[in-house]
């Protein structure tokens, strides 16, 4: 067992059968009374963020999360498969796990992944990727009723708003957090 001296950020706790990331970590001595840690932690598997406050020199439960990085092979229908970039070992990760980046996958794609007693407990997606648009109404000029922008769906079957001038075929830049249209991309 660890004490709370050895909390950093990026560290991983054990709290009650659950695994916490420490995202942001204080040491604090008050003038009066004993110090204390005060952390700011995101559960791995949910992406809950809480506040947590240690008595200092308590123990904590130190995990290990090993992140790799993988790239993404196939959607065998039941779940992802994933290939270890360095050994070449296929992993196979289920919808729960993937969760809502499965929008944004892209054949080929490297990822990282964080595993745990060989369990992977998350998938973090680049900042963003490129993608054609496949299919959008052609825009018209002048329509401004909805702020400039149109329903598009990209190559991965993802559905995004994107500016009314572009159209079918058309690579644009896309933020895989939230969905966001970034940019053309001219090839």
């Amino acid at each position: 067992m660890a004490s709370t001296a050895d909390i950093r950020n990026g560290v991983v706790l054990s709290i009650d059968g659950q695994l916490w990331n420490v995202i942001e970590f204080q040491h604090v001595k008050p003038g009066k009374g004993g110090a204390f840690v005060r952390t700011k932690m995101k559960n791995v598997v949910s992406g809950k963020i809480i506040d947590k406050t240690f008595n200092a020199g308590s123990k904590v439960d130190i995990q290990n999360v090993d992140r790799r990085d993988f790239q993404y092979l196939y959607n065998d229908g039941e779940s992802y498969v994933f290939m270890d970039v360095e050994d070449y070992d296929q992993i196979n990760v289920s919808d729960a796990v993937v969760g809502d980046a499965s929008r944004f996958l892209i054949e080929n794609m490297t990822v990282q992944i964080g595993m745990h007693d060989g369990q992977p407990l998350y998938l973090d997606m680049p900042a963003s990727i490129v993608a054609e648009i496949t299919y959008t109404e052609p825009g018209l000029q002048g329509d401004r009723s909805n702020a400039g922008t149109k329903p598009a769906t990209i190559s991965t079957g993802a559905e995004i708003q994107v500016p009314l001038f572009l159209n079918e075929g058309v690579k644009v830049k896309v933020d895989t957090r939230t969905g966001d249209y970034l940019g053309r991309v001219n090839d």
